[in-house]
């Protein structure tokens, strides 16, 4: 039983000392895995479907590594946790970070997002079980259409098998801040929690914009200063609002990167010129301190100068400048609304207490970046929410003002209009006493002005009867030889301006002669007033003119007439005055008439003239040709 004893107490012993060195040496090799490599996330179907990935990522303390195979070669003591409480650095270069899952049981698909949508690039190697299965490149130096899954932050998507050890390593590039802040979503609470944000920052932009049209409604309708400047100021805060959560790149200009390299270097100090040209005008430092005027338009000037020169400066030195720039500008201007506000202004308060909000806002944001504040949220998020709190003030401020100046100008037109009623009771009076002074005067003058107009309407009277006896043949009862030169030259302007025929028609009584000797001059002016009436009978339209030329010879104005129209008049004319029985003492005259015909287009001052020339032409043919004849002129071959 000794012997036993003792063998079963050294075997004992044995094995208790093979179990302990096997434990030393597991705690061992664990305590140099936690300081030197980072062991895997252990991922299940039991693992909660939002896990915060900062307590498996490590980075690398290197920066000049370029590619994988430089970064494997590295030894492991050069990784180390990634601590989140750091400062934030301004313009990074070939930062790798890296992080293990371990799936042992399950499939599983997440997605693995990296929520800050303002990195420069954003290289993804992913390992499985130590081999390269994928390489994704993201970044808002590319398109957004490359990125793999459309989203205003990044995504990677990767499906787990039973087993499989996952390995990520990301090399970051950016010039401005880096904030990693790595999460492992399912897709569900991933939608859940991305409807969420984007009803944050749309309702956040959408109220930004709200105000931004609303003052530029405001401005154009009332041409003021202080509302386009207040536009311009917003317009630039929701710029910049959209573009940090990621909104601008993703909606206005997917397709060209280098916008969102310079937005924020450009509207920054463009926004900070538009604030200090409507901190003058609703502070109204032109009429309480021009010192604090000149100060803020200086410095608007500057501003707007850095909005032409920041493009030019390297990316990581513009923002320092222009952190210094927003933070100096704001604590200026925070303290012209102070003083301001404790000298009795009336818009100040407010104005102050939008001006607080702001710098609350920023300095929260300051000190994240500084690591002097541990928190989750976007360092962005508290300058945003500082913002978006002043533009609703300022808002307030410019209600106020343009209740104010509402109220001044009612008090204004109130004492104009009792101003204009005390002068219309004293113009009443005054034209009270003048009426009674002048009604004597009145009657007198109507009385005068009665007799003068009865005069006057016999003047006229008999001023238009010798107008009409000047134009009136006297024999006829036509248009004498004046009234148609008159009428030739207006219708022949008609028929230039209008581009319309004009015809023309002259005509003689044949052997007029004969008429006068045989029936003597009674019985010549008697058959001129026959074929006069004659003629005003088949020339019926009211533009049409009948006129006697001189001595047997009539003429006849047609507007508005082709050759074709003016010939069938002058036929008709011409057997009418055939079959006239012209009877005088007891006498049958007989008598026909000759006609020439002259049409065209009036293309001249000087064509009238020459259409009269032709018509006669066409006449004299007539004549010639056996008399009781209609010739027309040709004008296209110069023929009659």
């Amino acid at each position: 039983m000794s012997i036993r004893y003792r063998c079963l107490t050294l075997y004992n012993q044995y094995h208790v000392r093979i179990i302990v060195g096997l434990l030393l040496l597991l705690i061992s090799q664990s305590s140099w895995s936690n300081t030197l490599y980072p062991t895997p996330l252990r991922l299940t179907a039991n693992s909660i479907t939002k896990i915060e990935l900062q307590d498996w990522v490590y980075a690398n303390q290197s920066n000049d590594i370029e590619t994988l195979s430089q970064l494997l070669q590295q030894p492991e003591n050069s990784w180390k946790k990634l601590n989140t409480d750091h400062p934030y650095k301004i313009g990074v270069k070939n930062y790798w970070v890296s992080f293990s899952i371990f799936t042992p049981n399950d499939h599983l698909a997440r997605i693995i997002a990296l929520d800050n949508p303002l990195l420069d690039s954003v290289k993804i190697y992913h390992l499985i079980n130590g081999e390269l299965v994928s390489t994704e490149v993201m970044g808002d130096t590319l398109p957004f259409k490359q990125r793999p899954l459309q989203s205003n932050i990044f995504l990677y998507p990767v499906n787990f098998e039973p087993g499989d050890t996952h390995t990520f390593y990301l090399k970051i590039d950016n010039k401005g801040t880096i904030s990693l802040p790595l999460i492992l979503w399912s897709s569900n609470d991933l939608t859940q929690l991305t409807e969420t944000k984007n009803l944050f920052s749309g309702m956040q932009i959408g109220v930004l914009l709200a105000i931004c049209l609303f003052s530029l409604f405001i401005a154009l309708a009332s041409a003021s200063f202080s509302y386009s400047y207040y536009s311009g100021y917003v317009l630039g805060l929701t710029i910049l609002s959209a573009s940090i959560h990621g909104v601008s790149f993703r909606y206005l200009w997917p397709q060209w990167p280098i916008m969102q390299q310079y937005i924020f270097i450009i509207v920054i100090p463009l926004t900070l010129g538009f604030s200090l040209m409507f901190t003058e005008k609703v502070l109204q430092l032109k009429y309480h301190n021009l010192k604090m005027l000149r100060i803020c338009r200086i410095m608007a000037v500057l501003s707007f100068g850095l909005t032409i020169v920041m493009p030019f400066i390297n990316y990581s030195s513009a923002l320092y400048v222009l952190v210094f720039v927003v933070l100096t500008i704001s604590t200026i201007l925070m303290a012209f609304s102070l003083i301001q506000a404790f000298g009795g202004q009336r818009n100040a308060p407010l104005y102050a207490i939008g001006r607080m909000g702001f710098m609350l806002g920023c300095i929260v944001t300051g000190l994240i970046y500084l690591g002097l504040i541990s928190t989750n949220i976007s360092p962005q998020i508290p300058i945003m929410l500082g913002l978006t709190f002043e533009v609703i003030t300022m808002a307030a401020v410019l209600a106020l003002r343009y209740n104010d100046e509402r109220k001044a100008k009612f008090e204004i037109q109130q004492h104009t209009l009792e101003q204009a009623q005390k002068l219309r009771e004293t113009r009443e009076e005054a034209l009270r006493s003048e009426a009674e002074n002048s009604e004597k005067l009145e009657k007198m003058v109507q009385e005068r002005t009665l007799e003068l107009e009865i005069t006057l309407r016999e003047l006229s009277e008999v001023n238009q009867k010798l107008t009409e006896q000047n134009t009136i043949d006297s024999l006829t009862g036509v248009k004498n030889r004046s009234a148609f030169d008159r009428r030739l030259i207006a219708e022949g302007r008609i028929s230039r301006r209008q581009q319309t025929p004009m015809s023309l028609l002259m005509i003689d009584i044949d052997k007029f002669k004969n008429i006068n000797d045989k029936y003597g001059h009674l019985g010549g002016d008697h058959t001129i007033r026959a074929i006069a009436n004659t003629l005003s009978e088949y020339v019926k339209r009211p533009t049409d003119l009948v006129s006697r030329f001189g001595g047997e010879e009539f003429a006849i104005i047609l507007p508005c007439t082709d050759i074709e129209g003016a010939l069938l008049v002058a036929e008709q004319i011409r057997q009418a005055v055939s079959e006239l029985n012209i009877v005088h003492n007891e006498d049958i005259i007989p008598v026909t008439v000759s006609i020439g015909i002259s049409e065209t287009i009036i293309d001249s001052d000087e064509h009238p003239m020459l259409l009269l020339e032709q018509a006669d032409k066409a006449l004299y043919q007539a004549k010639r040709s056996g008399r009781n004849q209609v010739c027309y002129y040709q004008r296209e071959t110069d023929t009659i």
